[in-house]
């Protein structure tokens, strides 16, 4: 890492709380505070895929671990994905966090306990009808994210097992074009695949034909082949000010942030987060803008785990 701060980490591990010392039914009772190594961080943002979860969608134990004994300790965590909050319950479950959570990456922040909606940034009905017609001339396989749940039609059937790390309430229809949540407006989010000329050429009709307030990203996606993907989402969010509006409800700044993450889309977070973890298989502009890099990756775990320790002073036995 960039950064370590391990001196008298052995020394420091033998005062502090063990996770069974922390279970459930202390949680509530036991008083411990943190004795932070760095008291300018009071919240922990971790990202899920690539970061806390591997590339099948799993956690490893020791960072689980580690969180829940940060949250028992009265920490403050909290996820910042691009997931849609049905894709995130469980690892929020699985953390204990009661707190909200940041979806869609900055456009849907969800009181994690109730599932309750804080606020939503949609795609605007305008720009949505420019969408689909877009999207309807080059037949793209198409997903359209409102809220928690994902529409698809038969385009998008051979592509569900990568669209379903996003959220399991998933709808097929006979025709996503003409779906009444495409149609409606407020759209949390508008995922498309096809080939890269198709793709390319979406984009440059949604530009020609729409007013700003529409952020878009198209991407090749190693794991299909030659496919291309394309993302739309409301303007003007991102994980970075999923970050200020959590720093607002926590009563902090997000100075007082610690972020962890592993791929582009958590750049805006790493460039306003007082501190920064890039994981250890993060492309090289990730980690060029983290203020730290962390050995481990995302299949080898306890990245997360780590930065608890080193940064928050909690540690949990191997």
């Amino acid at each position: 890492m960039k950064r370590r701060g391990n001196q008298g980490t052995e020394a420091a591990r033998r005062k502090r709380p063990k996770l069974e010392e922390l279970s459930d039914a202390t949680m509530e009772s036991t008083g411990v505070r943190l004795s932070m190594k760095d008291a300018r961080y009071r919240m922990l943002a971790v990202d899920l895929d690539g970061t806390l979860l591997d590339r099948s969608g799993k956690p490893h134990a020791r960072d689980i671990a580690a969180l829940r004994a940060l949250v028992a300790a009265g920490g403050i965590v909290t996820i910042v994905t691009g997931r849609l909050f049905a894709g995130t319950r469980e690892a929020a479950e699985l953390i204990g966090i009661r707190g909200p959570v940041a979806c869609a990456d900055g456009s849907h922040l969800v009181d994690a306990e109730s599932g309750a909606t804080l606020q939503h940034h949609g795609i605007d009905k305008n720009r949505s009808d420019v969408l689909r017609s877009a999207l309807r001339t080059h037949g793209l396989a198409t997903f359209v994210f409102k809220h928690n749940a994902i529409v698809h039609d038969a385009r998008g059937d051979a592509f569900l097992p990568y669209v379903q790390m996003w959220s399991n309430q998933i709808e097929r229809t006979e025709e996503v074009w003409n779906h009444g949540a495409f149609r409606s407006g407020d759209v949390t989010a508008v995922v498309a695949l096809g080939s890269e000329t198709d793709v390319t050429s979406v984009v440059t009709h949604v530009r020609n034909n729409t007013l700003p307030s529409l952020q878009m990203a198209t991407f090749a996606i190693q794991r299909l082949g030659e496919l291309w993907g394309f993302i739309a989402r409301a303007d003007s969010v991102s994980k970075g000010t999923a970050l200020g509006w959590l720093a607002n409800h926590h009563k902090c700044t997000v100075k007082e942030i610690v972020c962890v993450g592993d791929w582009l889309n958590d750049l805006p977070m790493m460039s306003v987060a007082g501190r920064s973890f890039a994981m250890g298989q993060s492309p090289a502009e990730v980690k060029a803008a983290a203020t730290d890099v962390l050995p481990e990756t995302s299949a080898q775990g306890g990245g997360i785990a780590r930065v608890v320790e080193e940064v928050f002073g909690v540690t949990v036995d191997e």
